[in-house]
């Protein structure tokens, strides 16, 4: 089936959705159609249930249970060897109930402008799933914003490890470091003071990042941080800080707007960046000849490179959104196998993108599709499958042009009350966040790809001289 077509089917599926339906009752599993043996007999559904192992074999039967896209590509998020277990079905997941209380208290003061932008927010949830019509023209905002606002705890924190899969000439590259996306406002575990932290500076969130393998990129590290304003204006930009370790200099970033979580051009990292005039040359002979005959490569590494946490923040008002329909699917919301930096030898297919052998859970997910409002990049149209008790993001497509497929990916979190030892809140109460701890990302365009693992990431509040760390300059030059 050619794309354009194979995108046709997958609206018409979602179109058959009912809409606004809520998620089926907590344990109720989805039922599949079976691969007979004989060609010519009749599929008998077969009802999936908790705990049960799947092979490669299996596969056919769930592609009700999988957005088209990714049974369309099947050959690389699935593999001969593959083990997935089939997790709880519609669980409701807990919330914190200081989270619970901030949706009570302000989610009615919510609302939205004419140009998508989000006023009188404060804390929780801004528009509770279950009082939004599906009818409604900016339904699929909403829930954008809903995304965009989910509990993220006091923001995740750990080591990462990112292989970038190649096309089909060149080996896979891994890098090894250090991230961190810090919510400094509208922090409904901060009643006391305000919903925000002290040193917050006006900023809704701080993000950053340092690598420290291979050699190469090794110190290279960013800042980001996103103005409160943000949320009534998306063309406002970032402020965005970069340490350039071949300069030893810190650099605001090339790239002037980014939509979700900035990332270095670690690829380039790694020039030389000495200066002086070249031995047999002078200032009027061209590069060789120039004072720093290496500078632009350096300002290079910090233009944006859009690898690595891509569905960990989005501009909801960047976009116009639509909603595309209802549907249940099988997603890796709540995954029980380590990764780097516990396993690292762990298997994700031959293709190094697959996160099958695992455990993934039946959810109900609720699919928007948003149409930029300054074209991106060669990014025109993202598409995200939004859990809907949990708003987390279970899938993400991205298309250019005419509608071309330009990637795929599915976001891999772990459900931090079912982890061994998590702590919790100050207060004693459990954590209850989802960890971002995997993003794996397919490139059609021209079949390469990534993979981020970061399995020991953590959602708690950070001890003040950690905090202090995060929202000051001093990350970039000084490390953790």
């Amino acid at each position: 089936m050619r794309p354009r077509l194979a995108a046709s089917a997958a609206a018409l599926l979602l179109a058959a959705a009912p809409a606004g339906a809520a998620p089926p009752p907590e344990g109720r599993c989805p039922s599949v159609g079976a691969v007979q043996p004989d060609p010519g007999a009749d599929a008998v559904p077969v009802l999936l249930r908790e705990g049960q192992l799947l092979g490669y074999e299996s596969l056919l039967s769930l592609r009700e249970l999988l957005p088209d896209e990714i049974f369309q590509h099947r050959h690389v998020f699935f593999y001969p060897g593959m083990s997935m277990a089939i997790g709880a079905c519609h669980r409701r997941y807990p919330e914190p109930a200081f989270f619970t209380r901030a949706t009570e208290r302000f989610a009615g003061r919510v609302s939205l402008g004419e140009s998508g932008e989000l006023r009188g927010y404060v804390a929780g949830t801004p528009f509770p799933p279950e009082g939004i019509d599906p009818a409604a023209p900016d339904a699929a905002l909403r829930w954008a914003w809903n995304l965009e606002l989910r509990f993220r705890g006091a923001g995740p924190v750990g080591d990462f490890r990112l292989s970038d899969i190649p096309t089909r000439i060149g080996k896979v590259l891994v890098y090894e470091g250090f991230f961190f996306l810090y919510p400094t406002r509208h922090r409904a575990d901060l009643a006391d003071t305000d919903y925000t932290v002290p040193e917050s500076d006006s900023n809704l969130w701080v993000a950053g990042g340092r690598f420290s393998e291979p050699y190469s990129a090794r110190h290279l590290a960013w800042r980001q941080m996103r103005p409160e304003t943000a949320l009534a204006n998306h063309s406002l930009s970032d402020q965005i800080f970069v340490y350039v370790p071949t300069m030893r200099k810190v650099r605001r970033a090339g790239t002037a707007w980014v939509d979700g979580m900035y990332v270095p051009r670690y690829r380039v990292a790694g020039d030389s960046g000495g200066g002086g005039i070249a031995i047999g040359g002078d200032a009027w002979t061209g590069p060789q000849g120039a004072i720093n005959p290496t500078a632009g490569e350096s300002i290079q590494q910090t233009e944006h490179l859009p690898r690595g946490f891509l569905t960990l923040a989005i501009r909801p008002n960047a976009y116009v959104w639509r909603l595309v329909g209802e549907r249940e699917v099988l997603a890796p919301i709540n995954v029980n196998w380590p990764g780097y930096p516990i396993d690292r030898s762990r298997n994700y297919g031959p293709h190094g993108l697959s996160v099958a052998s695992d455990r993934w859970d039946a959810r109900w997910a609720v699919v928007i599709e948003g149409r930029a409002r300054t074209r991106n990049l060669d990014v025109e149209r993202v598409v995200l499958y939004v859990d809907w008790q949990t708003r987390q993001p279970l899938y993400m497509f991205t298309r250019g042009a005419m509608g071309r497929l330009l990637e795929i990916g599915i976001p891999v979190h772990r459900f931090s009350d079912d982890t061994l030892n998590y702590p919790g809140w100050p207060d004693g109460e459990k954590a209850s966040v989802f960890d971002p701890v995997a993003e794996t990302f397919y490139r059609v365009v021209d079949d390469s790809g990534w993979l981020r693992e970061s399995y020991g990431v953590r959602s708690i509040p950070a001890d003040e001289e950690v905090r202090r760390r995060f929202t000051s300059t001093d990350f970039l030059v000084r490390g953790r």
